[in-house]
């Protein structure tokens, strides 16, 4: 057996430990990750020794990067589930809209409120207003959950400041204006085929006699007297970050000169752009509204307990993508996959939708993808590191099914059969990762 099938061997093994791991053993993914480091180390010859420093080396410089991101991200989004600013968007839209587009109204809810927030916090965050209008307007439950559930996961994987986004971001070296920029020319329209018009075709509007009874068991009016935030200061609070991070992408490419360049490089970095947004947020969602220091600090607090699985997580990724390099394994598969005819771009977004439907995790899926995907960037130098964001996104999407918790997030909360939710809301991630693989190769050969 040659070296070069050796290497492949190795990285097949590492996968299938990830897998097995995770889904039959129920070990959280942090430890099937270290495991996967050990094999791919062990496995391909390195020195015990280079082992131990090459995790550390790769952990230590992911998360350098990304663990101040994540924490502010983290933030930002309680204060906004904590002031009721996704509701304000959401009802705002809706009185705008009508109840009679109350599905487009749930996508772009999702997609607006989804930026800071992680996928299972809005759903949950926005269930009971959908609650309140299945039963205004008598529609299937499925047929405003679909739109909502599609687009947070659109949003969650290839916007960010999401921490999978983010990561793979700092490990393919991509700009993340652009990002930013692709994902919203991508995420939209992807959120809008496989949301509204999907769930259009594919499920009856009036509920089950199964979901009245859900409904009429869980339906609580939420309180339409509550002090709730604006539209407008809520959604400035929310694009705040955004709009700093573009600003410093199109600066930088038009060449700007001067103090107005080093202001923009300056407030347009992730974690300056963050920390900006949070101390906005402090004083839009909080002490413009009469919060004191005392519940935003508790607000905080809450916050950061639940992101250290996500920081063990994108760490150990970031520590399997640094072996893979320094085994040579990465180098191995690059070569071959040089000499491959399918597109780089396919074969990203392949990559990351098989190890989501193997695994059923979105962040590990992406993770994992982004490492495999690292050594044809090198080799190729055409291609845009963006894009290749935006692809494994575009795969991290598709084929959510009973290994994923937003899965069964939305088959709960929604009150319907496995087989229900298989049909619609698998199935529409799935239409959606297709759509979004489609417009990005699409986008590629326009800015290529």
């Amino acid at each position: 057996m040659n070296e070069s099938m050796k290497l492949l061997l190795v990285l097949f093994a590492a996968i299938a430990v990830i897998i097995v791991m995770i889904v039959r053993l129920r070990i959280h993914a942090f430890l099937a990750l270290l495991a996967a480091c050990l094999v791919v180390g062990i496995g391909s010859g390195m020195p015990l020794s280079n082992i131990a420093d090459s995790f550390e080396r790769g952990m230590g410089s992911t998360l350098g990067f990304l663990a101040g991101i994540i924490g502010l991200g983290s933030i930002l989004g309680k204060i906004l589930e904590d002031s009721g600013g996704a509701e304000r968007i959401a009802r705002t839209l809706l009185t705008l809209f009508g109840p009679q587009r109350a599905s487009w109204v749930m996508m772009l809810v999702g997609f607006i409120a989804g930026i800071p927030v992680f996928f299972e916090v809005g759903f949950i965050l926005l269930i009971p207003l959908i609650y309140v209008i299945a039963r205004e307007t008598k529609l299937n439950l499925l047929y405003l959950g679909v739109p909502l559930a599609v687009s947070l996961m659109a949003v969650h994987c290839m916007l960010p400041p999401h921490p999978a986004a983010m990561a793979i971001i700092d490990t393919l070296h991509a700009d993340v204006g652009k990002v930013i920029l692709y994902g919203l020319v991508i995420g939209l329209p992807t959120a809008a085929i496989a949301g509204p018009i999907w769930i259009r075709f594919a499920c009856d509007q009036t509920p089950t006699p199964t979901q009245k009874i859900f409904l009429d068991t869980n339906c609580s009016m939420p309180d339409e007297a509550r002090n709730l935030p604006g539209f407008g200061i809520t959604l400035l609070t929310i694009v705040l970050p955004l709009v700093l991070m573009i600003a410093r992408t199109v600066t930088r490419g038009a060449n700007v000169d001067g103090h107005i360049a080093q202001i923009c490089a300056f407030i347009g970095d992730p974690l300056i752009a963050l920390t900006i947004a949070v101390t906005f947020a402090y004083w839009s969602l909080g002490l413009r509204r009469g919060a004191t220091m005392a519940i935003l600090l508790e607000s905080t607090q809450k916050s950061l307990p639940p992101i250290a699985s996500i920081l063990l997580i994108i760490g150990a990724g970031g520590a399997f993508n640094g072996m893979l390099i320094d085994s040579g394994v990465g180098k191995t598969l690059a070569n071959m996959l040089a000499q491959s005819e399918l597109s780089p771009i396919f074969l990203a977004w392949a990559m990351a939708g098989i190890m989501h439907f193997a695994i059923g995790s979105a962040t590990v899926a992406m993770m994992s993808a982004a490492g495999i995907v690292l050594p044809l960037l090198a080799s190729n130098p055409t291609l845009r590191p963006e894009i290749m964001v935006i692809a494994i996104g575009a795969g991290a999407i598709g084929f959510t099914h009973v290994t994923d918790s937003a899965f069964w997030v939305v088959k709960e909360y929604s009150g319907v059969s496995l087989s229900d939710a298989l049909k619609k809301f698998t199935a529409g991630t799935t239409l959606a990762s297709v759509v979004a693989l489609g417009l990005t190769l699409l986008l590629s050969a326009v800015i290529h």
